[in-house]
């Protein structure tokens, strides 16, 4: 007798069937994820160097609006990292 696990298992593989990925593709995933980690730590570093600066200054509304900022754009660098990676998948089960 198979167990739950399993048959979950056989219905996933049979409405979404798993995609071996080359290296190749493997890489070009890696590289989209790396550049997006990358674009993420730069606004950060900008960012919260600006915060610090604001904090310091004593101006709290300002550094209020620029951590508002620093959460919207990592969420929005996230959202389009993931959105490029799935087109990418997209791309190599043709």
């Amino acid at each position: 007798m198979k167990s739950a696990y399993e048959l979950a298992m056989e219905r996933l593989e049979k409405n979404a069937p798993s995609i071996a990925l080359t290296d190749e593709q493997k890489r070009e995933l890696a590289d989209v994820n790396s550049t997006y980690k990358a674009k993420i730590a730069e606004k950060e570093l900008f960012l919260r160097d600006e915060i610090r600066k604001t904090q310091a200054a004593g101006n709290f509304e300002e550094m209020e609006k620029l951590e508002k900022q620093l959460a919207t754009a990592i969420v929005r660098l996230r959202d389009d990292c993931k959105a490029k990676k799935e087109k990418l998948r997209a791309s190599f089960a043709k």
